[in-house]
Formats: structure tokens, C-alpha cells, sequence
């Protein structure tokens, strides 16, 4: 009898197999997996010449002793972070390097085979993005959503048994990495943020705009959209096979932009396009966090500027010319930084992803970030012409 169904079901998944290859190829759904964006990773870095070694670190279920786990489930399934570590020269600092809101480690593919010269540098995917570990995502509060990333962090610190680094967080990534170093400053010598978002509310900085705005039709269907937490990965996933064209015109669009010359060629566009479709694409997870961390418009729950007064790490900021985060965040916060030194950067001919946009320019401002960091022999950094300390 079970031989018998056992037969039956086989023969059911064959016609099924035979049905969908029936299908032309343009209606076919592209599949996406840990697996697809782990290999769409390893086809990406490539392109890379400096060694690296990538592993998925395990961070257990959650946080000792916390009330908060990584995901509200009765299973105590560990979850990883994906981790990429370049080969440096002995002595090296070390360069923990965090991704932004809608993106994951292999963006700073430009920039790996110039900062691993200086640094030992390791880039991770923040959980919930990239190839590491999608927990379903049941935050109810900005105080829970920051402690998904945070203590995750600090927990795949433990593992990798890191002190003593300098942090780098871009976009979202930025304000990441601020409230680690604002929990955790023991770990975290120096603190570079790439055109962080979350300094400022709404209410003090363009409530008015916005409030005309909401009142319009667009604007009520926008704000809508936003506290349902509707992301535009939703809109990816929804087009199924459309969604890898969708993805190729934004990175076309995106990072073209500004660059200074240096424009991405045929064989990074593809290779990016392809990577960030699949990490698009996969299971719904740390992108959920926007509504909780901010207000419509990108402005912050809980600002970065009001935690000024209390930061104890020396911070450098960078941002490029057109970025469409304003740099004068930085400025007020700086004022308010009595204990700690803080430099800010601009990059000309680059936007939001500067790193990708003038990489040269972006490496020199890293190194003169780092400057005290190196040892005399290896050369004095100075800042390089054309870049902008405001």
C-alpha cells in the first residue's frame, strides 16, 4: 500500500515538473535562497584579487539573559551572521565594516583590495540581510528593533572574540554602528560613519514640508505604504521573474550617478545586479525594522543627535558632495561631543554610496581617519586634495 502511494506521488511531481517546463521562460519565478546569495557573493568578490575567507558565524538563539530573542519561536535553532575576513599583513588594524538599510557586505566590493593593503578588514551581513540568518522579524518597538541589531553584533563579536577594532557603518549600518558604540565603547577604538542616517526627527528638521506633504493624496498613500511597513523588497519579490530587469535599472541608475570616471564595468554592474536581486529577493527579515527605527521620511525614532553628549569614541564622519543625507546632522552633533575629537569628510563627485562612486577618494579619507593607527615607517596621510573637512 505505501509502495503504491509512494508510486502515485512521484508520478504526480513528474507531470508537475512537466507542466511548469511547459511554461515559457519569461512567466518561470527566479528562486532565491541562502544559498543562491551566498554563491551570488563568491561570484561578486571574484573580482577581488586579496584572499578572504567567508564563514557564517554561529550566534546562538539570542542574547544571554535577554528578554528579546532573535526571532519569538519555539525552536532554539542558532542563527549566523555571514562573515567575510580579507587577508592583512601582521599588525594590522582591524576594520569591522557594516552595510546599509536594503543592502549587505559585498557593496564594498570597490573597496576591499585597497583598504586590505592598511587593514585587517571583516564585513559582515547585518542579521536578517545578505547570506546570513533570516529570523522571522516580530519586533513591536524601536527599543526591541535596535537590540535585533545591536546585541547581535555584540554577540557575533563574542564569537569572532574581537576587541579593540575600528568600527565603519554606512546609511543605516551608520546609526548600527553608533548605538553599538554608544552601549559597548570599550570595543570600538575609532568610529567612522559613511552618510549615517538617523540624527535628526522630524521635528527638528523639515516637519513642515512633511506635514504639507501628508496632507496630499500622495502623501496619505506614502505614509500608509510606510507604517504598514511595506519595503520595497516587497515590490522585487512581487514582479518574480521582472524583478532582476527592475534591479538592473536601479543599479544602473544608482551607481552611475556620481561617479568620478571610474564607472562601474559591464562585468561589476552584472555581477552586482545579479547579487543584489537575490538579496533582495530572499525572505523578508531585518528589512521590517524601518517603520520602528524611523518616521516618514527617513527621520529617526530616537535621533543619534540627542546621544551626543554621551558618546566616548572618537568619530569621523564621511559623506559624499551629493549625498542626500545632510552632513549639517553631524555638525550639530559635533557641537555636542565635549569628550571626544570629531572630524568631518566630504568626498566630491559621489552621492549616498560614495564608496562605490569614488573609491580612490573614499580610501583616502578612510586612511586619514585612521591615521594614528599606522606606524610612521608605513607614511603620513594627510588629507588628499579636492576632499572637504567641514
Amino acid at each position: 500500500m505505501t509502495e503504491g502511494v509512494s508510486s502515485s506521488a512521484a508520478t504526480t511531481a513528474v507531470a508537475a515538473a512537466k507542466r511548469r517546463s511547459l511554461w515559457p521562460s519569461v512567466l518561470r519565478w527566479i528562486p532565491t535562497s541562502t544559498d543562491h546569495i551566498i554563491a551570488a557573493e563568491k561570484r561578486l568578490l571574484s573580482i577581488i584579487k586579496t584572499p578572504y575567507e567567508q564563514e557564517l558565524v554561529n550566534i546562538g538563539s539570542g542574547p544571554p539573559g535577554s528578554r528579546i530573542r532573535w526571532f519569538r519561536s519555539a525552536s532554539d535553532e542558532p542563527r549566523f551572521i555571514n562573515t567575510v575576513t580579507f587577508d592583512s599583513k601582521e599588525g594590522s588594524p582591524t576594520l569591522v565594516m557594516v552595510h546599509g538599510y536594503a543592502a549587505s557586505q559585498g557593496f564594498f566590493f570597490r573597496n576591499f583590495d585597497a583598504l586590505a593593503k592598511h587593514f585587517k578588514i571583516i564585513a559582515i551581513d547585518q542579521l536578517g540581510w545578505g547570506g546570513s540568518s533570516r529570523p522571522d522579524f516580530t519586533c513591536k518597538s524601536t527599543e526591541e528593533t535596535e537590540a535585533w541589531f545591536i546585541d547581535s553584533l555584540e554577540e557575533w563579536r563574542k564569537a569572532k572574540n574581537l576587541s579593540n577594532f575600528i568600527l565603519l557603518g554606512h546609511s543605516f549600518g551608520g546609526y548600527v554602528a553608533a548605538k553599538y558604540a554608544l552601549k559597548h565603547p570599550e570595543h570600538v577604538q575609532h568610529l567612522i560613519l559613511v552618510g549615517p542616517a538617523g540624527f535628526t526627527s522630524e521635528t527638528e528638521h523639515g516637519s513642515k514640508w512633511l506635514t504639507e506633504f501628508r496632507a496630499t493624496w500622495k502623501g496619505a498613500i506614502l505614509n500608509h505604504l510606510w507604517e504598514s511597513n511595506f519595503t520595497p523588497q516587497r515590490i522585487v519579490r512581487g514582479l518574480g521573474p521582472w524583478g532582476p530587469d527592475l534591479v538592473r535599472r536601479y543599479t544602473s541608475a544608482r551607481f552611475g550617478a556620481y561617479a568620478s570616471g571610474d564607472v562601474l564595468t559591464d562585468d561589476e554592474a552584472r555581477l552586482l545586479t545579479d547579487y543584489v536581486y537575490h538579496t533582495l529577493a530572499a525572505k523578508a527579515s531585518g528589512e521590517l525594522c524601518l517603520k520602528y527605527i524611523f518616521s516618514f521620511g527617513a527621520f529617526a525614532r530616537t535621533p543619534l543627535l540627542h546621544c551626543a553628549p554621551e558618546w566616548k569614541v572618537p568619530t569621523t564622519f564621511i559623506y559624499g558632495v551629493q549625498d542626500w543625507m545632510d552632513y549639517k546632522g553631524a555638525q550639530d552633533a559635533r557641537k555636542r561631543m565635549k569628550n571626544v575629537p570629531c572630524e568631518i569628510i566630504r568626498v566630491p563627485q559621489a552621492g549616498h554610496f560614495v564608496f562605490i562612486d569614488n573609491p580612490s577618494a573614499f580610501h583616502s579619507a578612510i586612511n586619514y581617519a585612521c591615521r594614528k593607527f599606522f606606524s610612521p615607517e608605513k607614511g603620513s596621510h594627510t588629507l588628499s586634495e579636492g576632499l572637504q573637512s567641514v
